[in-house]
């Protein structure tokens, strides 16, 4: 039997996140409730890509450890581990060839974009499937509450310098 209710998400929804994988990809994530999040991406294959309302699985695994799984538009499947306990991540990504042959495709505002992600998806190719599977070392939480649409509301491009440290 659990030490924890594994029902209970309240430690991780309203979480604002920001880590860097150890291959240098800077990422931010908002888990805006229990089956929705918002990312944006900083640096790496597809730096400046940005998404507002990802449906996604949250579980939790442990006393202060979540999982986050889901699906994108693009075909891209990705499965992450937050251990806020330890400050760390675990990021695995799987993406289909054609982002890997051109990400730049998907660096846009997914939401303003998703019949095209879909129709990019649908031509391919799919494989071979590029695995990308790192620890992330989490540099920055904040609680900001549920369903905050101002959490993640632009690109990276478009932050202040010495973002995350203005939100302190």
């Amino acid at each position: 039997m659990s030490a924890f209710d594994k029902d209970d998400l309240s430690g991780f929804i309203g979480k604002h996140l920001v880590y860097t994988y150890d291959n240098g990809w800077n990422y931010e994530i908002y888990v805006k409730n229990s089956q929705t999040l918002d990312y944006r991406i900083h640096s790496g294959l597809v730096g400046n890509r940005w998404v507002k309302g990802q449906r996604a699985y949250i579980v939790r695994v442990g006393e202060s450890i979540y999982k986050i799984s889901w699906t994108e538009p693009t075909g891209t499947d990705v499965s992450l581990i937050a251990n806020l306990g330890d400050k760390l991540f675990h990021g695995t990504i799987f993406f289909p060839r054609w982002v890997i042959n051109n990400p730049e495709k998907t660096v846009c505002f997914q939401n303003d974009h998703i019949p095209l992600m879909e129709s990019y998806r649908e031509v391919g190719p799919a494989y071979p499937t590029e695995v990308i599977d790192e620890f992330a070392t989490i540099t920055f939480v904040r609680d900001c509450g549920p369903d905050d649409d101002s959490v993640i509301a632009c690109a990276a491009s478009e932050l202040p310098a010495d973002f995350p440290n203005n939100l302190i």
